[in-house]
């Protein structure tokens, strides 16, 4: 018999969404039942996220204090406080597969969504609210009013997005921008022909995220990538379907993936890996795809040429060497930990592409911002959200930095939010960052 937990890297399994039984009401409970009685022996994930304080509270205050007492209709709360933030199967399941317990908590919530979505459980307002790039179009086209209409603390919109789609009226909302970055990527800086990595070529990923919501982050990242001699060309095939993804909604998700790769795969061929610039679509392409549409050689030519932005900078470093240039940036900097940054088990590359900058007074930050994608913004959840998030928040706040980043930019939003709400300030925090706008800064280059 293998040793309990053991050091094997975790295995996860193809989604075998073709088999009937995948949304078969009664093997999913049953699988269901499995998994949470073994998470009721263990309690290892009791301060991960929410599911679990929910899932133990419910067989603690069961009549035999035990899982056979707890009725199946009660799991439904158990897995909706799931954000998908992959830690309980990264970080602290002792049994994930290659285990025989084969435990892969995440990956089970997605298939009892799947099954709720194919019984037409999922809300008119949650399935619009993950059309991305729709919503990205729309609200671009008229960005100073959807920005305004959006704004915590506007009393005349907010109470109705509440009403309509369920949205918290103090949860911060990202902002859209009429100018995406595919249109600000037009007037690229000149690529340094003196730059060690002089000769490489790369095409950026945009994200939807990036193009419609924070473009500075991808004016950022060409602009850093280009100081060091990378020819950087960006693409744009759509929305990485983690949206579609946390509804349990494989189909599309599928369809994405193929559409994806067939779009980048001339980017591969002219010799361009593909970056891109937050960390869940790096998640989506290089891990999610694969599992989901495991008979495409072009998904996994993808996933295989994909690299997370700050993997990429570290990796520039470490083998050619950087552009001459950095500069120190004064005060610190807090930097979060994405949840999915973790998730594609690379290391902590954020923090070791911050540390190239000289002088560089870093407080890592490792705990989930309690987001959750767009999970954190529902009335329904916002509360829970911040409470998750309340350790990281309550870290960054006591670091005392000038600079705060996190690698994904909802991430950040959130853990500022949770941060003023510790301190009663609406000024507790700084805005937080991308940590490749901070290279960007002390490049001077953006």
């Amino acid at each position: 018999m293998p040793p309990e937990g053991g050091l094997r890297a975790p295995r996860r399994a193809l989604i075998d969404r073709a088999n009937p039984d995948f949304h078969d009401a009664a093997k999913i409970d049953a699988e269901l039942r499995r998994v949470f009685d073994i998470c009721h022996g263990c309690r290892r994930c009791f301060n991960l996220c929410d599911s679990f304080p929910r899932l133990f509270d419910l067989i603690d205050e069961s009549e035999t204090g035990e899982l056979d007492s707890v009725p199946s209709a009660a799991f439904g709360p158990v897995v909706d406080a799931c954000t998908l933030c992959d830690m309980c199967y990264m970080v602290s399941c002792p049994y994930v597969p290659p285990h025989e317990f084969n435990i892969d908590f995440p990956h089970l919530m997605l298939r009892y969504r799947s099954a709720a979505r194919a019984g037409g459980k999922v809300g008119f307002a949650d399935r619009e609210l993950a059309k991305t790039d729709r919503n990205g179009r729309i609200a671009g086209a008229v960005a100073p009013v959807a920005n305004w209409a959006s704004r915590t603390g506007n009393r005349l919109t907010r109470p109705l997005l509440d009403k309509a789609a369920g949205i918290h009226p103090e949860a911060a909302l990202p902002e859209y921008h009429f100018r995406t970055f595919v249109k600000r990527a037009r007037n690229a800086p000149e690529v340094n022909a003196e730059a060690p990595a002089h000769g490489r070529k790369a095409a950026l990923f945009a994200t939807c995220f990036v193009n419609y919501n924070n473009p500075g982050i991808g004016v950022a990242a060409q602009a850093v990538l280009r100081r060091n001699g990378v020819d950087t060309t960006v693409a744009y095939p759509g929305c990485c379907g983690m949206p579609q993804l946390e509804q349990g909604d494989y189909d599309d998700v599928a369809a994405r993936a193929r559409r994806a790769a067939a779009a980048l795969a001339p980017h591969m061929d002219a010799g361009r890996d593909i970056i891109a610039l937050v960390p869940s679509c790096a998640l989506m392409l290089k891990k999610e795809w694969p599992l989901v549409v495991p008979d495409d050689p072009a998904v996994a030519r993808l996933a295989a040429h994909t690299r997370d932005i700050s993997e990429y900078i570290v990796d520039i470093a470490a083998n050619e060497g950087l552009a001459e240039g950095l500069r120190p940036l004064d005060g610190g900097v807090a930097v979060h930990l994405a949840c999915h940054a973790r998730a594609q088990n690379i290391g902590p590359k954020a923090v070791e592409m911050l540390r190239l900058i000289p002088e560089c007074d870093i407080e890592v930050i490792e705990r989930c911002s309690g987001h959750g994608g767009t999970w954190g913004v529902k009335t329904r959840y916002f509360e829970t959200a911040l409470k998750v998030g309340r350790p990281a928040a309550r870290k960054a706040l006591g670091a005392g930095k000038a600079y705060l980043a996190s690698e994904c930019p909802l991430a950040g939003k959130h853990l500022r939010q949770g941060m003023e709400r510790l301190a009663d300030s609406p000024r507790a925090a700084a805005p937080a960052r991308h940590p490749v706008e901070l290279m960007a800064r002390a490049w001077g280059v953006a």
